[in-house]
């Protein structure tokens, strides 16, 4: 089985460099980083825990 290549994405309503990057590629981990230090490592969740996240922050 080959790695999945992470395809790095930000926000569409993002408007500077002060924000985090995610992959949601790869079906077992989201993985998180951010944008200023891309060379540190990123932080792997699980996608359910990604998609419960994501759900918080449209409620603020």
């Amino acid at each position: 089985m080959q790695p999945v290549t992470l395809n790095w994405r930000t926000s569409s309503y993002t408007g500077t460099e002060n924000c985090v990057e995610v992959a949601d590629n790869e079906p077992t981990m989201v993985m998180v980083r951010d944008t200023k230090e891309r060379s540190r490592r990123a932080v792997a969740v699980q996608p359910v825990t990604w998609v419960a996240f994501v759900e918080f922050a449209k409620e603020r």
